[in-house]
């Protein structure tokens, strides 16, 4: 089984942060390995009372350059890919989503 997993980072944290992805197992797909898909956009975010925010201040909203990196790993790796993510981002609360994939084989 494959997973895609979906992060959004600061433009200065994305190669950390895919190194970390990739050594916890993240972009290996048959005999390739530290596949990714990358977008360029804009992230917004206000900090609320009781958040300890990496950019920005509580009230106030915060547009920050960010990445939308995109990799899949197996199930055997899922976990340890998103740990890493936790550990790795910057932000006390990162941006994430991971879908489940089906492939040809699947059907």
């Amino acid at each position: 089984m494959l997973y895609q997993v979906i992060v959004y980072v600061p433009l200065p944290d994305a190669e950390m942060l895919k190194a970390a992805l990739f050594d916890a197992g993240a972009g290996k797909y048959e005999n390739y390995d530290r596949c990714s898909w990358e977008s360029l956009g804009t992230g917004q975010f206000r900090p609320l009372p009781g958040s300890n925010p990496a950019i920005g201040q509580h009230h106030t909203i915060e547009r920050v350059d960010e990445i939308k990196i995109e990799t899949i790993c197996s199930a055997e790796c899922i976990t340890n890919v998103l740990k890493a993510l936790k550990s790795a981002h910057p932000y006390e609360e990162p941006a994430y989503g991971v879908i489940e994939l089906k492939t040809l084989e699947d059907f």
